[in-house]
């Protein structure tokens, strides 16, 4: 048996030891210790002492405090991962972690930006040539977020107007490298050379005037400020993945090739778009970069 706070502290150290990112750290540290303190208002203080209806109880107070659906299957995740941990090193008896089941979650469809909206954006940040050429990545290449953010010059190889950007392999995505057109390498040439001329020496695309890598949260909120300025509702930076997955599936792109570019695990995860793509408008098949 071991104290919980003790436990906690030790289950995020071997998180960190196999090499976890530091923002899953981050969600499993919050989401443990919420729970612990959940355990300490009901009197357990060591973990031999954990039942399953404590976790349960745990669940429906996160559900009547109106956390959403898909909040409550992290946190049950994080929790079962848990004790998994604990039960394999002997702080519980019974590996009571499969006990404990998921909410179910109502699959949403994909928010995919319609022709009109993706070029309303482009517009809006045209004259922001750092963020126009995030968006740009982002519409032409698929890739994520975090992806966009860890790019290093050394990873873009440029040959005339086209080129290719190899993405390394992060947490569940396999590397890969992503074809680029081509709209995306005018993009990138012409920050590089305007914006970030003086920065030579940074190693990663997309820097602050320090030539500093900029965060994600730095990226993700630039982006929501042009989505506003652009008229485009009810958007966020995913969505510029969903779009670039849907518009070339719409235009005919092998679902497998497509898979690959765009870091699936699962060649189903592409597949599901398809159910979608009836929504999709018929484009010019060099606007999003068809591969």
């Amino acid at each position: 048996m071991i104290k919980l706070d003790i436990a906690n502290k030790k289950f995020i150290e071997q998180l960190k030891e196999e090499g976890k990112s530091e923002s899953t750290l981050v969600a499993y540290k919050k989401d443990i210790e919420q729970l612990t303190e959940h355990l300490g208002n009901k009197g357990v203080q060591l973990t031999s002492e954990i039942e399953i209806t404590h976790l349960e109880e745990f669940m429906t107070g996160l559900a009547e405090k109106n956390y959403t659906p898909k909040s409550i299957s992290r946190k049950t995740n994080a929790t079962r991962t848990f004790l998994k941990y604990l039960h394999k090193l002997g702080h519980i008896q019974e590996n009571i972690a499969d006990m404990l089941k998921h909410p179910k979650l109502e699959v949403k469809a994909p928010r995919i930006l319609s022709k009109m909206e993706y070029r309303a954006l482009r517009d809006a940040a045209r004259d922001d040539l750092r963020t126009y050429a995030m968006l740009e990545v982002l519409l032409q290449t698929g890739v994520t977020i975090s992806e966009l953010a860890d790019i290093k010059m050394e990873n873009i190889e440029i040959k005339g107007d086209t080129g290719t950007m190899f993405v390394p392999k992060k947490n569940n995505r396999e590397s890969r490298t992503i074809p680029l057109n081509k709209a995306v390498v005018e993009a990138m040439n012409k920050y590089s050379k305007e914006d970030r001329s003086k920065l030579e020496n940074a190693k990663h695309l997309f820097v602050t005037k320090t030539g500093k890598p900029l965060l994600v949260r730095n990226i993700r909120s630039t982006i929501d400020r042009y989505f506003k300025l652009a008229g485009v509702e009810k958007a966020k930076v995913n969505d510029l993945r969903h779009t670039f997955v849907a518009h070339h599936l719409q235009a005919g792109v092998s679902i497998l090739h497509l898979s690959k570019i765009a870091g699936h695990k699962r060649i189903s995860t592409t597949e599901r778009y398809l159910q979608y793509i009836d929504r999709v408008e018929g484009q010019d098949k060099t606007e999003l970069g068809i591969l």
